[in-house]
């Protein structure tokens, strides 16, 4: 089936219209491409994306996007979707040490569904446990913070492991996207 999609562009939709994904992103500082390529592949292929972060006034990308949230981090039933997303951006170092965060990674991560991050987020997951013997890929500053949390640490640009997507910046955020829409389908 083919819908018309918000940006006036036609998606398929006969595979993944059930599918649900919830990104989530800092507040402040954002990274606006990390954000808007996953959510494009997502939303052209039908899938339902939900945005949530600490608050759902507009939050701001570190390159000026603005982005409304549908909903807050300690509003999110983890059980409605089938992957979670961290977008990176200076900003999501906030998620770094926050119980909801790390709590709804290691849900979604027990639940079996797809946990994804980009740029520093993978920090998160690795602060959550998730990353423990699992190969992982951040922006560079991070690769500490994964190796003495467990990960073994890729330097790649994209890592799959399991149901684990990590990037590691910017310069793969639409291959992030696709890796996440594949991994859903």
């Amino acid at each position: 089936m083919r819908t018309l999609a918000k940006n006036g562009n036609w998606r398929n939709t006969m595979e993944t219209s059930d599918k649900s994904v919830l990104m989530i992103i800092a507040h402040e500082n954002f990274r606006d491409e990390e954000f808007k390529e996953p959510y494009s592949i997502l939303e052209n292929a039908g899938v339902s994306v939900t945005i949530a972060s600490t608050d759902t006034t507009p939050a701001k990308g570190t390159l000026g996007a603005s982005v409304t949230p549908d909903t807050t981090i300690n509003s999110v039933n983890i059980e409605e979707y089938d992957a979670v997303l961290f977008i990176g951006g200076s900003g999501s170092s906030v998620y770094f040490n926050d119980d909801t965060a790390l709590s709804i990674a290691k849900d979604a991560y027990n639940q079996g569904k797809i946990v994804g991050a980009i740029c520093i987020a993978p920090s998160i997951l690795a602060n959550a446990g998730i990353l423990k013997g699992k190969r992982a890929t951040s922006f560079p500053s991070e690769k500490d913070s994964l190796i003495s949390k467990g990960a073994e640490y890729t330097g790649e640009g994209i890592t799959k492991d399991g149901n684990i997507i990590t990037a590691d910046g910017p310069s793969h955020a639409r291959e992030f996207g696709r890796e996440v829409l594949n991994a859903i389908k």
